[in-house]
């Protein structure tokens, strides 16, 4: 890092933790610095050589809000957040709904000035990039914000792309992006693979790769500004994040990769008030003609809607919970049609502990679309089992992209099809093992949550993990059991509701 981008980021930090103590948090202080960055560099793209007009009135402009002061500034910056939030493009959905956090027009006023010293435009993406993804990372620690929800650790979105190696000129989905951390890893890659790309392949990759969705206002907010910073996207073109709910109807588009972690929640839910006042929840199914089933459960429904938007040959990493693996009813319908209809070759067994929500047993599949044919796609499965024995904590010991690299090794991004298990009879410890498709179509409800390796802290007692770590996992198992008890309560609930309707025929006799 050079000494100009240490000052900068330095700059940046001092500022967030000045407004923490405060009262602000690194959420609101990440959305003020979006609005205001973007104002600064739409007023540098205004002035030679750009000459670029992005449609900011004159009123509103950066030069009009740095002469502000006092109660004057604090009216007239609320004001433009206001009105900038009704234009069109990517002017107005970076401002959708915009507030103003920061409640002291001085503070305000530091800020304003801190950017203003700096050329935007021609500061350089890393220096922009590493200011931006570690004031998310923040955010997403912070867990009063509940913003860790939207933060896939960024060591195992690398891996996820690594192993897909996305090539130039193709085009990639996200159908519940959060703040964009697949698409940087993406195009990362993409700009460092060997021997460069060309205009036409950079062109691309700068305006034609990437889309997504995310319902979240201020989440897709905070992923338009992230993928902007990094010089992905335009200033006064089209946003490329769409702000609909990517499960409601299949959209037509079409992608050669599909890279996600859908939103955690098995069941998907809207609140309403009845006709009494009260407050209720109503499970939503998605009544599509693509899916295999109609179920409320949110990870299925990703899952096939992830199937439906693939290319024939296009190919998906998706990090998704155990329920998946296992679940019956409507989770069997799914995965058989998944191993028919996709090439589902390898699941990365994740380890607790790398998530910022709690509880969160998760897998990576890794599957490729294809066409309809007579038999199964699917021939063999490969698990990679990355959780038994590990043990990782968000502060103490958090997951490296190093502790995933023997998994690289046997995915062989290279070559997928030459691979070696690492596990055989001599080898009983071996994390990578082959499952054939007879194999698991045989298991009960073809489950996929398999696992051959011996608890080392069931049978070592003198070997135990730290106590944090065994605390977070008593957490962790006590949570998904409350889940699964609610779950267990809801349906004999409804049963309930069922059997009070029913009404015996006439003649029947009931003892």
């Amino acid at each position: 890092m050079s000494e100009n981008t240490s000052s900068i980021v330095s700059k940046v930090w001092s500022f967030c933790n000045v407004l923490r103590d405060g009262g602000v948090s690194y959420g609101d202080y990440l959305e003020q610095l979006t609005y205001l960055i973007f104002l600064k560099m739409a007023s540098e793209y205004n002035k030679p050589p750009y000459n670029r007009d992005i449609g900011i009135p004159e009123e509103y402009s950066w030069e009009e809000l740095k002469q502000k002061r006092g109660a004057e500034l604090d009216t007239h910056y609320r004001k433009l957040l206001e009105e900038m939030g009704k234009k069109p493009g990517m002017l107005g959905q970076i401002f959708l709904k915009a507030q103003n956090k920061i409640s002291d027009p001085a503070m305000l006023y530091k800020v304003i000035d801190m950017i203003d010293k700096e050329s935007w435009v021609m500061m350089g993406v890393d220096t922009k990039g590493e200011i931006y993804e570690g004031l998310l990372q923040k955010n997403a620690e912070d867990t009063k914000s509940g913003a860790g929800q939207y933060f896939t650790p960024r060591p195992l979105i690398k891996v996820m792309v690594e192993c897909l190696q996305p090539e130039p000129l193709k085009t990639i989905g996200d159908p519940c992006c959060g703040t964009g951390g697949f698409f940087l890893a993406a195009y990362d890659f993409l700009k460092n693979r060997e021997g460069g790309l060309n205009q036409e392949q950079n062109r691309f990759l700068k305006d034609q790769t990437f889309s997504g969705n995310e319902i979240v206002a201020g989440t897709r907010r905070l992923a338009l500004m992230n993928l902007f910073l990094h010089n992905i996207g335009e200033i006064d073109g089209e946003p490329m994040i769409d702000n609909t709910d990517a499960l409601i109807a299949d959209a037509g588009k079409r992608y050669d990769y599909v890279l996600t972690n859908p939103p955690f929640g098995k069941k998907s839910s809207m609140t309403f008030t009845n006709e009494v006042g009260e407050i209720e929840k109503q499970d939503l199914t998605y009544n599509r003609q693509d899916f295999w089933v109609t179920t409320s459960n949110k990870q299925l429904n990703f899952l096939q809607h992830i199937r439906t938007m693939l290319k024939a040959g296009g190919k998906a990493a998706v990090v998704l919970p155990d329920n998946v693996l296992f679940e019956g009813g409507v989770g069997e319908t799914v995965r058989k049609k998944l191993l028919e209809t996709t090439d589902l070759h390898t699941i990365l067994r994740l380890p607790t502990g790398i998530f910022y929500a709690n509880g969160v047993k998760a897998n990576v599949l890794f599957f490729e679309a294809k066409k309809a044919a007579k038999d199964p796609w699917t021939k063999e499965v490969w698990i990679y089992d990355y959780r038994t024995n590990v043990h990782h904590t968000l502060k103490k010991n958090p997951m490296k992209y190093s502790d995933l690299e023997d998994f690289i090794r046997c995915y062989n991004p290279e070559n997928r099809f030459n691979r070696e298990e690492t596990w055989s009879e001599d080898n009983p410890e071996g994390r990578f093992r082959r499952f054939t498709y007879d194999e698991i179509i045989a298991r009960d409800k073809t489950n996929l949550d398999i696992f051959w390796l011996k608890d080392e802290s069931l049978a070592d007692l003198d070997n135990l993990p730290e106590p944090d770590i065994l605390a977070n996992e008593i957490v962790e198992n006590l949570e998904s059991a409350l889940e699964s008890f609610q779950e267990i309560m809801t349906t004999v609930n409804v049963q309930n509701e069922k059997s009070d309707e029913w009404e015996p025929a006439g003649d029947l006799k009931i003892e």
